[in-house]
């Protein structure tokens, strides 16, 4: 197949779908690669290390026009301008998005959204939320790092002893679980919170404090086990006493990360305003959440912002800001999936009792004329 990369034309993202690692193979395989000039410059990925490996550079219409386009976002407008009636398009196409999906669907495109493949182990080596929230958590504390005006670690001094950064952590998904093994590298001292009772033993071994909110009916046990591997909005009266909790640990707090999202809808407030109000001055909010509204109300997204003396932090591609690697892992992710796509003669081929490749299938206009 002729395959293109483009460069990912929406603002601030610095990463690239394919890796000169990645490209080497689909040459390998047979297959024609076109790099859009600069496409992987952010991501420390030259040019010429795409044509040592056997691609050809070329321009955004060229790496546009190919029979399978690999992206990170979905394409912009004008991007899908250049993209041809029955190519393929696989990337983070945010599947939730029901205008981003009208237009692809218009647009003739056979789009694979990775977002939306289940969180099997089959599933595992092609799951991009996994890949990227690793990245986001890691460096949500890195950020947090640079914003907080004090040591992360204890230290005992000539001048005297400083204490430990105390962190509270709040989601222990997978940018959860990252963050915390990344602060307590740091040195700070840690306490996370989930709903789910099942993360215990995990925020645990990697040297947190888990915050307990009692069940008290079978219904809140039930609803917090969540469905594959993602949360569920809590019945109002656990949400109240989960606050009350996050609220007393957050004013001890020193630096909050906020990470808890559910697909396709608003994130949950867990930081109310009046909480920020009762933290310390200088103390220092990272929302993972802020693209979807928020786990704090006072986060702005695309902006770090003060308010009652707290640094919100409302960075919406944090995985973009460790490019290289990120890009890295996000290739491979990408690279796994089109061995569901891709026959052995190097032909796309659609097999929809394949139950990830129907998850991630995003346009059902080109499903329908491929059954014709």
């Amino acid at each position: 197949m002729h395959i293109g990369i483009p460069q990912e034309a929406r603002a601030g993202e610095a990463r690239v779908a394919a890796t000169p690692e990645t490209v080497k193979k689909y040459v390998t395989q047979g297959h024609q690669v076109i790099v859009q000039s600069g496409a992987g410059t952010r991501a420390s990925q030259p040019d010429a290390a795409y044509e040592a490996v056997g691609a050809t550079i070329g321009t955004a219409a060229d790496a546009l026009g190919a029979q399978l386009v690999l992206k990170v976002r979905a394409p912009t407008d004008a991007e899908l301008t250049l993209i041809k009636p029955g190519t393929v398009l696989v990337g983070m196409l945010n599947p939730f998005d029901a205008e981003i999906k009208a237009r692809m669907d218009e647009a003739g495109v056979i789009a694979f959204a990775l977002e939306a493949a289940p969180r099997t182990t089959r599933a595992q080596s092609m799951d991009v939320l996994s890949s990227q929230a690793n990245i986001a958590g890691y460096k949500a504390v890195l950020v947090a790092a640079q914003h907080y005006q004090r040591f992360m670690p204890m230290l005992m001094t000539a001048a005297g002893t400083v204490k430990a950064a105390r962190m509270l952590i709040l989601g222990a998904g997978v940018a959860g679980l990252q963050a915390i093994a990344t602060a307590k590298r740091l040195g700070a001292v840690i306490e996370a919170s989930d709903v789910r009772p099942a993360v215990k033993e995990q925020i645990e071994s990697l040297g947190a404090k888990f915050l307990d909110v009692p069940f008290v009916t079978d219904e809140e046990r039930e609803i917090a086990q969540g469905v594959g591997g993602y949360a569920r909005p809590m019945p109002v009266d656990w949400m109240r006493r989960q606050a009350e909790l996050v609220h007393e640990r957050a004013k001890a707090a020193d630096i909050v990360i906020t990470t808890a999202l559910i697909p396709g809808r608003q994130a949950p407030v867990l930081l109310k305003e009046e909480t920020v109000q009762a933290m310390k001055p200088g103390s220092v909010v990272v929302d993972l959440a802020a693209a979807q509204g928020g786990n704090c109300p006072l986060t702005v997204a695309d902006a770090v912002v003060e308010q009652h003396g707290v640094t919100l932090i409302g960075h919406t591609n944090l995985a973009s800001m460790v490019a290289a690697d990120a890009s890295a892992l996000y290739a491979r992710n990408v690279f796994d999936f089109l061995k569901l796509v891709i026959d052995k003669e190097g032909q796309f081929t659609l097999n929809l009792d394949d139950d990830i490749v129907a998850a991630c299938l995003m346009t059902k206009r080109a499903e329908m004329a491929l059954e014709q």
